[in-house]
């Protein structure tokens, strides 16, 4: 008894120590404040769960909305949830006794008869048999607790999907749509290409143009014309993805808006990199896995020690239904169970665990790390990308008043047709750039969305246990 005694008090011991290694310096070093120190006079604006309403757009409104009904892996999220509660359910029934109830009726007799007087009839049964194992260890709740752990890591997951697919969607719908919008500015690049081609043709008839500036013309329209089919084909690969993400079929989705003009780049606040520990669904994922791995800890090491077990047994039986519980006999049984030799199965169990343990509490850091980095980065293209505009503001108004001078003077034969090429070129990429950069910085705003949590934090609850 002594020796059960002192099992006892190891395993309390133990599992206290397991039970505290989620305490122990869990999170990496955290920053006072982000790099982009800028940022901190941004306008704080809370990130809700429908975070994509601040684009201002009722087209990315409803396929958010629908993406949400109709997503398959938002979907298969949900089903693994349920999953868990089943698991949950199943682990903490070891908890409670078990009763099983049984009814039997045996026929007894002799075919054709013996001739001998011998009694035949029926007789009628029922029992019930109960069993229970005292979990004098902690065994079974820890195994309990590991389950509900999972489950907390599946619903966490859930809305890890949920941010992701929502995120996903909003940038492909950004991304569809400025491809969109460059590909009018190329159409419009093309018409311009074409105008000065006829000048170019009209001033070679008469005589003022040579077969060179033709040639150097009709490549640049060629070039034009090639680059917009390349643009219109990502949009519409653009397209196929949004699609995708929606669960739809690619051929039935149609999209009324052309451009990202009257779109809004919200203004949103990091706040401080600790409070990034309670607003990402993955970080607390990471977190109640670790707890799991704490709790499979607890059970590994209590299956090394003795199991002990109740049992109980009633039986009846009688040759009329109606006095099968008149003379009722039972049994009752404890038993206990000590492992002795198994090769070193359970206590490689306990290593498994631990080992295990280890293996997450490394992914719970690295999934800090991970956020913190994805902050940063999103903030900083937040910011690379408003100075680029700034830049490029300048630059697409500078192209367009030298095309202008370029075409005015050419016609008039003050410019030769290089001048005129340069001109045309330049100022083509600079209306690109503008629209790619308009593109990046909305999409910019999803990143940081995403990397801020999506909201989850201010309406997600912590799951019960």
């Amino acid at each position: 008894m002594m020796k059960i005694w002192t099992g006892l008090s190891a395993a309390l011991l133990l599992a206290g120590c397991a039970s505290q290694g989620t305490q122990e310096t869990l999170a990496p070093e955290v920053a006072p404040q982000w790099r982009q120190a800028q940022q901190g006079s941004m306008l704080p604006t809370a990130v809700t769960r429908d975070w994509w309403r601040s684009f201002g757009s009722t087209e990315l409104d409803s396929l958010l909305e629908a993406a949400q009904a109709q997503s398959y892996d938002l979907a298969a999220a949900v089903a693994r949830v349920r999953q868990a509660q089943a698991t949950a359910t199943i682990a903490g029934a070891a908890l409670l006794p078990e009763l099983n109830g049984n009814l039997g009726a045996t026929r007894n007799g002799r075919l054709g008869g013996d001739g001998n007087g011998t009694p035949s009839g029926t007789v009628y049964q029922a029992g019930l048999t109960a069993s229970y194992e005292l979990d004098f260890w902690g065994r079974n709740r820890a195994l309990r607790d590991s389950a509900r752990a999972d489950l907390r890591a599946a619903e966490f997951d859930r809305d890890t999907v949920y941010l992701t697919v929502t995120a996903g969607v909003a940038s492909a719908w950004l991304q569809t749509m400025g491809l969109r919008e460059r590909a009018a500015i190329a159409d419009l690049s093309v018409a311009s290409a074409q105008r000065l081609l006829d000048v170019i043709e009209s001033r070679a008839r008469a005589g003022a143009a040579n077969p060179l500036e033709l040639a150097q013309q009709r490549g640049v329209l060629a070039a034009q014309m090639r680059a917009r089919a390349a643009i219109r084909q990502q949009a519409e690969d653009s397209q196929t993805t949004l699609a995708v993400l929606l669960g739809r079929n690619p051929s039935l989705l149609s999209l009324a808006a052309t451009d990202l003009k009257g779109l809004q780049a919200p203004t949103t606040g990091a706040g401080l990199p600790a409070e990034l520990l309670t607003r990402r669904p993955d970080i607390a994922r990471a977190e109640a896995q670790l707890a799991r791995a704490d709790a499979n800890v607890i059970a590994a090491r209590a299956a090394m020690l003795p199991r002990i077990t109740l049992g109980g047994d009633m039986t009846a039986a009688s040759n009329r239904v109606s006095s099968v519980f008149d003379n009722p006999v039972y049994s009752l049984a404890a038993g206990l169970a000590a492992p002795i030799f198994n090769a070193g199965r359970l206590a490689a169990g306990r290593d498994l665990a631990v080992a295990q343990r280890e293996e997450l509490l490394a992914n719970y850091r690295r999934a800090i790390v991970a956020a913190f980095g994805d902050v940063e980065t999103a903030l900083n293209a937040v910011a690379g990308i408003d100075a680029q505009r700034v830049a490029q503001e300048e630059e697409l108004r500078q192209a367009q008043r030298a095309f202008n001078l370029a075409e005015s003077r050419y016609r008039v034969g003050a410019e030769t047709s290089l001048t005129l090429l340069d001109a045309q070129r330049t100022l083509y990429a600079a209306q690109d750039a503008a629209a790619q950069l308009r593109t990046l910085r909305l999409q910019a705003s999803v990143s940081l969305y995403k990397a801020l949590g999506g909201g989850w934090q201010s309406t997600v609850a912590e799951p019960q246990g």
